[in-house]
């Protein structure tokens, strides 16, 4: 039995723990490197639980991570799991206590229900990082325990973070969120002078010759809500109306997912045009290269790699998966729209919907595919996208200012609900 009293509760210097689930290069990981590299250039501790540590991490703490499985949970025996997620809150509390932390910030579903199962007194935020009646909706164990905490232990989080307008409008309105009072917007901060000091690294000569000609960028994880096939087949269509270009992913996933992607390649006979070059450490110095990043996905939330292109003035083409990413690639506030959309960052494109099984080169192309390939087509050869990124950048950007945002993770709660 953890000995936590009221006096343990209210230390007087701010120290703050993280909770991630993985050390990956996605934008919950990004997300959390950015908070923790502000709040320690503050002066205040910072710790961070890693849920599960792996060996090809890339995004790490040093000294201050606290790291609870070297073991996926994947590769432990249903009983092994089960006792992991058991003791995981136990876990929280304890560091809580040993170091002294007044504030906790939690990141995805498994960290924030871990959190809010915890038996520790700090100010407790959680992040929600995408659309969860889309995400959430098959019936799986997790999933159900999932939906159930938004109507039962999210109320003993102070704060609950939405990423954008539109996740918050969708966990009051599909999810069953009990307490809005605690649901805020915060935008994800960025910390926009490393992003633009990381892309002036230079590349080794065989990299900088994939970018000798037109190219289309992809960063992010090889995962099915990315639905990279369609990014596939609408570049073949864009190689078939004449226009040299080449599609560089830049990231991984499952095998299984990396496999089916690469002979998707092989069958339209692209595979000088398309290359996977694997996680990178620094990705910004290939992305500010880019003539346009693309995003295809059938779900997001807001996806931290458009503002991180915005900062480096390369243009968007988006699948619209998110009304979220309206209010990433534009300053003006959108409503009633139809796709395409064209937005002061680039171009946003019908929905895409299309499972896996169902796609192959031979398959028939979707409209919303067609329109995909429009997009990236018309920016590759047009200049005036990339000159209007760069035109409207300071105030695309605002928003997503690192001090503005990190700060309002942490606010005080006012009487009345919300920031004070």
């Amino acid at each position: 039995m953890l000995d936590i009293q009221a006096g343990d509760c209210a230390p007087l210097e701010r120290r703050v723990l993280l909770i991630i689930p993985y050390g990956g290069v996605g934008g919950m990981e990004r997300l959390a490197l950015n908070l923790y590299r502000h709040y320690r250039s503050l002066g205040g501790g910072v710790k961070v639980i890693k849920l599960v540590r792996l060996p090809d991490d890339i995004v790490n703490f040093g000294e201050d991570e606290i790291v609870l499985s070297e073991r996926d949970l994947v590769q432990m025996t249903p009983l092994r799991r089960i006792g992991f997620y058991l003791s995981v809150p136990i876990s929280i509390a304890r560091a809580v206590r040993a170091h002294g932390i007044t504030h906790s910030i939690a990141f995805g579903d498994m960290g924030n229900l871990f959190s809010s199962l915890s038996p520790s007194c700090e100010f407790k935020v959680a992040s929600i990082h995408s659309l969860k009646s889309v995400e959430l909706a098959s019936n799986g164990a997790l999933n159900r325990i999932f939906r159930l905490a938004y109507r039962t232990t999210y109320r003993r989080f102070d704060r609950v973070v939405c990423i954008s307008r539109a996740i918050r409008n969708d966990l009051l309105k599909n999810c069953g969120y009990r307490y809005p009072d605690n649901l805020e917007v915060v935008y994800n901060p960025h910390d926009l002078t490393a992003i633009t000091e990381a892309a002036t690294e230079a590349l080794a000569p065989d990299e900088a010759a994939l970018f000798s000609g037109r190219t289309v960028v992809f960063l992010g994880r090889l995962t099915g809500p990315k639905a990279l096939w369609h990014l596939i087949r609408a570049f073949h269509a864009v190689l078939g109306r004449g226009i040299q270009a080449r599609l560089l992913f830049i990231g991984d996933g499952a095998q299984d997912m990396t496999d089916y992607l690469k002979s998707l390649v092989d069958g339209f006979g692209m595979a000088a045009q398309v290359k996977f070059l694997g996680r990178r450490s620094n990705p910004y110095k290939y992305l500010v290269h880019a003539d346009v990043l693309a995003l295809s996905s059938h779900l997001e939330g807001t996806p931290n790699v458009i503002v991180e292109a915005i900062a480096l003035g390369v243009p968007v083409v988006s699948s619209h998966c998110t009304d979220g990413v309206v209010e990433l690639m534009s300053t003006r506030d959108v409503a009633g729209f139809n796709t395409p959309l064209e937005l002061e960052a680039g171009v946003m494109t019908p929905p895409l919907t299309g499972s896996r099984d169902e796609i192959t080169h031979q398959t028939p192309m979707m409209p919303a595919e067609l329109a995909l390939a429009d997009a990236l087509a018309a920016v590759l050869v047009n200049p005036r996208y990339r000159e209007s990124v760069r035109r409207n950048r300071m105030q695309l950007l605002e928003k997503f200012e690192l001090t503005k945002s990190a700060e309002a993770y942490l606010a005080p709660v006012s009487q009345e609900g919300g920031m004070a």
